[in-house]
């Protein structure tokens, strides 16, 4: 049987060109690599997922590289590279921060720095989840940051950039790692699901997408898993919305219809099906908060970019939002913030979302009365 390796390890970028949504990085990557003006210490922060450890390790690569290609990119061919890609390179040394973030672990790092590489260009280490390191081992760290040997370059990486001292973000290249969007997510996973000979639904690929939040590798292992689900290996939206536990979109697009048409009676049916159906309640109230914030944002030609979701689901928001008011939006959303705020501590939680949507469904009339007060005034 064929050893199964999980996508987030088998689709890795191996160059620059094949990280996603991160080209401000990579560009200016390639340009100090080109100008040979590559700094000595460098620090990668962003949330999970999005590519830091992935870049750093290619960078890594180039700088090892015997023959680097016209644009920069490591060879993935020479003696440096493949044993890199092997694992057994000598000259890139990577470190678990959270497991080695003791002073006698950085004082070993520091004793190791003092000797050049025996082959290659430099000595990388890539040090991960850098924010781990206690005060005493970042003081220790500090001199040997600054003022490292010509041949050693420091990269850092971490998600949580508040956590490490002034003192070493002074010493590094800082580059903020971004969310990928879901649309480059959803097309990432496309061609993957081609490569794997795995037909998928791109509306389900695209809820994925947007449930990894602009993780690449939260998407690929939701992917993993869904492909997994089907014997036939197949991806479809339906079997993504149980396996991912996500409300489809028409429940929402019911819901605010019956608001509109101050029909309680069909949203409590509607929000009782859904929790007959093992979703929490706190779930629909922050779904339908986004629902809200969705037909506001379609109110404006000029936002509707802010969607994102697919163009037939675009149109459907469009149609509905013709049926509401800013008005009505804007206070039905600070209703569901406020039953947002305070589910969890709620007694009766089905009963603090009925009362949630009987207040929603009612807006129409209070908008009517307020008016007619102001008319009296």
């Amino acid at each position: 049987m064929e050893k199964f390796v999980v996508s987030a390890r088998k689709y890795r970028p191996s160059n620059f060109g094949l990280v996603i949504g991160q080209s401000h990085v990579t560009s200016t990557l390639k340009n100090a690599i080109a100008s040979g003006q590559v700094a000595q210490a460098f620090l990668f922060c962003g949330p999970r997922g999005v590519g830091k450890t992935t870049c750093a390790r290619i960078l890594a690569k180039a700088l090892n590289c015997q023959n680097l290609t016209p644009d920069y990119e490591p060879c993935n061919e020479c003696d440096s590279c493949v044993s890199f890609n092997n694992n057994t390179s000598y000259n890139i040394i990577e470190i678990d921060a959270a497991s080695n973030n003791s002073v006698d672990d950085i004082r070993n790092l520091v004793e190791q720095v003092r000797y050049p590489p025996q082959s290659g260009k430099k000595k990388v280490y890539i040090i991960d989840e850098v924010h781990m390191l206690s005060s005493a081992a970042f003081n220790a760290f500090l001199k040997t940051l600054e003022e490292p040997p010509s041949y050693v370059v420091f990269i850092l990486a971490t998600t949580e950039k508040h956590k490490i001292l002034p003192t070493i973000l002074s010493r590094c290249q800082i580059f903020d790692f971004k969310r990928i969007k879901v649309d480059e997510i959803a097309q990432q996973l496309r061609i993957i699901a081609q490569k794997e000979n795995i037909q998928a639904e791109y509306e389900a690929l695209r809820l994925i997408a947007q449930k990894a939040d602009g993780g690449m590798r939260d998407a690929l292992s939701m992917f993993d898993m869904i492909a997994n689900f089907s014997p036939e290996r197949k991806i479809t939206y339906q079997a993504t919305l149980e396996n991912l536990h996500i409300l489809d979109y028409d429940y929402y697009f019911q819901v605010t219809d019956a608001l509109l048409k101050e029909d309680v009676a069909t949203a409590w049916l509607i929000f009782n099906e859904i929790l007959e159906k093992g979703f929490d309640g706190h779930l629909f109230v922050v779904g339908l908060c986004e629902h809200l914030r969705n037909l506001l944002v379609c109110q404006d030609e000029q936002t509707v970019k802010l969607l994102e979701v697919s163009q037939e689901t675009t149109q459907k928001y469009l149609e509905q939002a013709k049926e509401a008011s800013v008005a009505f939006l804007a206070t039905a959303l600070q209703i569901g913030n406020q039953a947002d705020l305070f589910y969890k501590n709620s007694k009766q939680p089905k009963l603090h979302v009925e009362l949630m949507l009987l207040k929603m469904a009612y807006i129409k009339k209070a908008i009517l009365l307020a008016a007619e007060l102001e008319k009296k005034k």
